[in-house]
């Protein structure tokens, strides 16, 4: 009986196999699909995400959700392309995703636009915050409208919102603004940040 429960539980093991195979072909076809008019190319891609970075940022603008994630799903495809069709994007500098965010990238010290990698400074309320965003490579873009950012302070020796000199915005919850700049919604998710911690400080 051993035996032949042994084999019932190696055919299962074998049909297993041919149906995650079958999946994996499946997945790989409809990548294909998706992904059939992007550069094959990095030289190619750089010019291709820099005309979609300036229809996303036309996107935000206009508050158009559903276009600002088409645009951003199809940025995350164009580096899974160069990759291979593998989704590891970001997995370290040297992935696809990476290399295209730095590439394109604002030249430091200006405001990106809206799904550009970039980093510039703010004068907020007596303090310096330096800002650094990630564009449509961003790890939260397919979660939400609004991006997340990092801040930091630019002199550790100056009063400063968060102790540490650092602070992630991560799931930024929010309607989709109206004409709503990088560097003003910054200031914005910061001012209320440190609004809300004086609120609760005088509780």
């Amino acid at each position: 009986m051993s035996g032949r429960g042994d084999g019932a539980g190696a055919g299962q093991l074998g049909f297993d196999a041919l149906l995650a195979s079958a999946d994996a072909a499946n997945e790989a076809r409809r990548f294909a699909r998706s992904a059939s008019d992007l550069p094959e190319s990095f030289e190619a891609a750089v010019p291709s995400l820099r005309a979609l970075i300036e229809d996303h940022h036309a996107a935000m603008l206009a508050a158009d959700g559903d276009r600002v994630s088409q645009l951003r799903h199809r940025a995350a495809l164009l580096a899974q392309k160069l990759n291979g069709g593998d989704r590891g994007i970001l997995a370290g500098p040297d992935a696809p995703g990476c290399r295209l965010a730095a590439t394109t990238a604002a030249t430091p010290g200006r405001v990106p636009l809206w799904g550009q990698a970039g980093v510039f400074d703010l004068d907020l309320r007596g303090m310096q915050v330096r800002i650094e965003m990630d564009g449509v490579y961003d790890i939260g873009a397919s979660s939400g409208f609004w991006p997340g950012f990092a801040a930091r302070a630019v002199r550790r020796d100056r009063p400063f919102f968060s102790e540490t000199g650092f602070r992630s915005f991560l799931g930024i919850a929010g309607a989709p603004a109206p004409g709503m700049l990088p560097d003003r919604f910054a200031a914005a998710v910061i001012e209320a940040h440190i609004d809300r911690k004086r609120e609760r400080r005088g509780r």
